[in-house]
């Protein structure tokens, strides 16, 4: 195993610098980046045997207790928790095993270009992503065994208790953070260091550590951070907004997903049948509004699948929606519009909210304090990741500390943090505009002009993220035909009052009088004031100009939610209810992030963790 992970790491990581040299390698390595990463795949199965999910026969009796469309991060608890019991579970996943070089965390941005990600587009929006390729923002998402887990950065955040509460008190019973607190301590196994007593348990399936690798700068941005006023803090313990190295979703210094945490382990159940490469198209529901199977295709064929007893969509917060208005469950005029017949008249998709962030924050330091992508190169330090689950490779594609705090934009009257900082010890400059850039769709023009300079230059980043944003979008069907794209509508910074993008801005602010602090000036930190491309015309640091920096390199961080809202039934835009059932219509649930009704202080991966042991939970209760 370690022999074939490293001949794939070695073609993907070590092969790009060598063949730098060559004129037009770029182009050519990322147009090809779909070809290499199936030769890398091959070359591994040629090496290692994956016989983990091998037999991929159809049952001659397709019929099961419970089933479950999608194999992401909730959906994989639900099948793993339901399978405790005697019931049979069907699993079904549109991808397939990803190779074992996603395991690398360093390496996450990568697998972006691959069949793994659906590489989904937002469609084109007036004043907004104007320094993007094609004016549209890339919205990745998972597509294999484990879901969006196999391709995400692995940063580990719970989500504030208010988040929860609120989310209780909107009519949702069961939804607060007392109730849901005792399923994130039931999935992890958390070994963080600086950890709050109380908060955190062992022995779960979901690895939890510290990074075992951290530049200096790093440290030079927690003790500024400090300096300036923010506590050091466990951001999944007692209190949130403070600062903290990130924590993240490995195990031993690798991946862990929903795959290798929550199938893995089960894989030999009598009672679950897991089928990759299987393309749910719809739900099946009979006259009497109850969801009985779901339609399928998987080699070519369509084939049918009973359910006993549930269905229960867990396809993301895109494809869960996508498969119910399929169904015939959605809004009734767009359904109409598309002929489809209708089932249940209900919002779904019409609300969407999303973390964006700001990519032009940027600082130089005078001395080699920062990420140096040639230690990726050094077969050394893949020994040091796979034997000991230490070493560069380890950092979750340059993240290293997260910081949580209001600004002066907020209304907020408690302690509720409305920003989060990602820290990064590099940036788009760090591997000379390979991949990173390429993965946020940033143009050329803006890339040579902005990043391009700083190649060979020590430089940082830090990530400004919006946590609960006034604007949102929406996502609605392109046609009837369930292999067409959904149509994503962002609607970022169209908020009446504009307090999205001042927020932004106050959350600048504070990253500018940071960078002032002893912990940076010791390494003469400065901003970078190149302007942006497009915004020359505004007097560079003023509030316009930034305004005008987020309208042009602004990017999603995947963490779309409330597409399939939760909610009472007086509320016009819930779908599902407190138990995760679909509104008129029996026997069937959604249980992944799409259910959450607020934007919440969170990556949404730990919370969808959390939904998938709850729901387990609600169903059990309601079949045992």
């Amino acid at each position: 195993m370690v022999k074939a992970m490293y001949s794939s790491f070695l073609f993907i990581v070590t092969l790009p610098p060598i063949l730098l040299a060559t004129n037009n390698f770029i182009d050519d390595y990322l147009d090809d980046a779909k070809i290499k990463y199936d030769n890398a795949n091959k070359r591994v199965k040629r090496n290692f045997v994956l016989t983990s999910y091998s037999n991929q026969d159809i049952p001659e009796t397709s019929t099961f207790d419970f089933i479950v469309v999608g194999s992401g991060s909730a959906g994989a608890v639900v099948a793993n928790r339901l399978t405790e019991t005697n019931f049979s579970v069907l699993l079904l996943e549109v991808g397939e095993e990803a190779v074992e070089i996603t395991d690398v965390p360093v390496l996450a941005p990568l697998f972006q270009f691959t069949d793994l990600n659906w590489n989904y587009l937002m469609e084109k929006e007036d004043n907004m992503c104007l320094g993007l390729v094609d004016q549209r923002m890339a919205w990745p998402r998972g597509r294999a065994l484990g879901g969006t887990s196999i391709i995400n950065y692995m940063i580990h955040v719970r989500g504030n208790k208010q988040d929860y509460n609120r989310w209780e008190k909107m009519g949702n019973p069961g939804w607060s953070y007392r109730d849901v607190f005792k399923y994130f301590i039931k999935s992890e196994d958390f070994l963080v260091k600086q950890q709050d007593k109380g908060y955190h348990a062992t022995g779960g399936y979901l690895g939890v550590q510290d990074v075992a690798f951290h530049t200096e700068s790093v440290h030079a941005f927690v003790k500024a951070a400090q300096e300036a006023g923010h506590p050091f803090v466990d951001y999944n313990g007692r209190k949130q907004m403070g600062v903290s190295y990130v924590h993240a979703t490995t195990r031993r210094g690798l991946r862990s997903s929903a795959e290798a945490a929550f199938l893995r382990p089960i894989r030999d159940r009598k009672n679950l049948k897991i089928l990759t490469k299987s393309r749910a198209t719809r739900v099946l529901i009979d006259g009497h509004r109850r969801a009985f199977g779901v339609e399928f295709l998987k080699d070519g064929k369509y084939h049918t699948a009973m359910a006993n007893k549930e269905v229960i969509l867990s396809a993301g917060a895109f494809n869960s929606p996508q498969l119910l208005m399929l169904s015939g469950i959605g809004p009734r005029r767009h359904l109409q519009e598309l002929g489809i017949p209708l089932v249940q008249d209900l919002p779904v998709g019409r609300k969407m909210y999303d973390h964006i962030t700001f990519l032009g924050l940027i600082f130089t330091v005078n001395q080699s304090i920062v990420s140096d992508q040639s230690v990726l190169e050094q077969p050394v330090n893949f020994l040091k990741l796979v034997l000991r689950g230490e070493g560069p490779l380890t950092t979750l594609g340059g993240v290293e500390a997260l910081m949580y705090f209001k600004t002066k934009e907020s209304d907020d009257p408690s302690p509720y943090p409305d920003m989060e900082l990602i820290f990064i010890s590099g940036g788009m400059h760090t591997d000379k505009g390979l991949f990173y850039r390429k993965t946020f769709r940033i143009t050329d023009e803006i890339y040579n002009k902005v990043w391009k300079p700083l190649e060979d230059k020590y430089a940082w980043q830090v990530l400004p993220m919006l946590v609960h944003p006034k604007s949102y979008g929406f996502l609605e069907l392109k046609s009837k035909n369930p292999f067409h794209w959904p149509k994503f509508h962002g609607n970022f910074f169209t908020d009446a009052g504009n307090k999205d993008v001042k927020t932004f801005i106050a959350a600048i602010r504070e990253v500018q009088r940071m960078a002032k602090m002893p912990a940076w000036q010791k390494y003469g930190a400065q901003l970078v004031t190149t302007p942006i491309p497009g915004c020359e015309h505004n007097i560079f640091d003023s509030d316009d100009y930034w305004e005008c920096a987020l309208r042009h390199v602004t990017a999603t961080l995947h963490h779309q939610v409330a597409t399939c809202k939760m909610g009472p039934r007086t509320d016009p835009e819930a779908v599902v209810n407190h138990e995760l059932k679909v509104y008129g219509v029996r026997n069937l649930r959604v249980a992944d992030t799409s259910v959450i009704p607020i934007p919440i202080t969170a990556h949404t991966n730990v919370p969808a963790y959390m939904i998938g042991e709850k729901a387990a939970d609600l169903i059990k209760a309601e079949w045992l």
